[in-house]
């Protein structure tokens, strides 16, 4: 199976949580067959607003498993081209915010313009809904950071650095154990 079926594959599946629920449900989602590509800076910008969601601590963080490179891919690959431009024109939005350059603003700097993005992302995710004729009062796209903090989370925990140095990976589960110890501090399970 070559990776490009496979991800047009993890997006039929988790397309409502990825792409929005409206073209999901209405059958508008739309693979595009064009190459829309990042370039090299785009792709280290995606890199540092990853690593500044999943930062490095004890367990490695987003840059560790090259997030900013898989999000680039995923858009390029799986988003309509709606979600393209709602997703480069955020990272624009995402550069003016930030004076200029996301890249020059120190790691606080950067927290705190994600943590007030994140919070605008909420706001906007209580009046996205759609009724049952289709129509919608409020917007039916998600916000931008919606669609970035998504595939953050999405590309680091299905990564080989996420689900093994973060996670708990057994790659065949064993049996289910009901009444297994629980001890403060341990991760949560990649399988099982």
């Amino acid at each position: 199976m070559e990776r490009r079926e496979l991800l047009k594959m993890i997006v039929a599946v988790t397309g409502a949580a990825m792409i929005g629920v409206p073209a999901f449900v209405y059958g508008q989602l739309q693979v595009p067959d064009g190459e829309i590509s990042f370039s090299e800076d785009d792709v280290a910008r995606l890199d540092e607003i990853a690593e500044t969601i999943l930062p490095r601590t004890q367990t490695p963080g987003a840059k560790d498993a090259g997030v900013g490179l898989f999000m680039a891919r995923f858009v390029t690959d799986c988003y309509a081209p709606e979600d393209q431009a709602t997703f480069r024109s955020g990272l624009a939005d995402l550069d003016q915010r930030a004076g200029g350059r996301f890249m020059a603003m120190t790691p606080e700097a950067r927290a705190e313009l994600l943590r007030a993005l994140d919070a605008e992302a909420k706001a906007q995710s209580g009046t996205a809904w759609v009724a049952p004729d289709g129509t919608s009062p409020g917007p039916t796209r998600p916000h931008y950071f919606t669609m970035i903090k998504q595939l953050v989370l999405f590309g680091f925990f299905t990564s080989e650095v996420g689900a093994t140095q973060v996670l708990r990976y057994v790659a065949v589960p064993g049996y289910y154990d009901g009444d297994m110890a629980y001890e403060p501090g341990t991760p949560a399970w990649a399988t099982r």
